[in-house]
């Protein structure tokens, strides 16, 4: 059986997905080409193309790759302080690749492997939490909204002290607890008002 050009390179999609994470992070989205990319991997730029259809195609897959990180919580354990816990490992994995959360907000969040099953665990703690069913789906897109959203803003804040015009990212930290806490709160007493 003859292999495509990226198997007899010897590549993996992880290889190739993690090369990709560490040009974005050393050069920003204008220094990821797939033609730096293979330079990176030491192969010609065709052999990626076994992995990644386009550059379009390797970004999702960066961007989902990235959500590997988020902390899922325990099955069993209470949905409310599931979704918080989940809600704020999202955001704090997204914080620590600030340099990623404009292409989620331009791609309107990660679609891959890893986005769905966040996606459903979020759906399954909502249901357990007595989320009522047609509002489900609506919950998670403003969860996921209100987290990217936080993570954008906050994204370029110093670390340290903040002025009355700019908090600082720990500052913005502390309104993005209290917040999800009032939305998490909100969305479990709210009934369907669609109807």
């Amino acid at each position: 059986m003859e292999r495509a050009p990226g198997h007899r390179a010897g590549l993996t999609r992880a290889a190739v997905v993690g090369a990709a994470r560490e040009l974005l992070s050393e050069r920003g989205l204008t220094g990821l080409s797939m033609r730096a990319l293979a330079a990176r991997l030491d192969v010609a730029p065709n052999a990626l193309y076994s992995h990644v259809a386009s550059k379009t195609a390797l970004l999702d897959a960066v961007l989902d790759d990235v959500l590997a990180e988020v902390d899922t919580p325990t099955e069993d354990g209470d949905p409310a302080e599931g979704l918080q816990r989940l809600m704020t490992s999202t955001y704090t994995v997204l914080l620590d690749h600030a340099d990623l959360v404009p292409l989620y907000l331009s791609r309107q969040g990660a679609h891959g492997p890893n986005a769905q099953r966040l996606g459903e665990i979020t759906a399954a703690l909502l249901r357990r939490a007595e989320v009522a069913e047609p509002a489900v789906p609506e919950a998670l897109r403003v969860l996921i909204v209100y987290t990217i959203g936080f993570a954008a803003f906050t994204r370029h804040l110093p670390p340290g002290a903040g002025t009355e015009r700019q908090p600082s990212a720990a500052e913005m930290r502390g309104n993005f607890d209290r917040g999800l806490g009032w939305l998490l709160t909100g969305i479990r007493v709210q009934p369907d008002r669609r109807r």
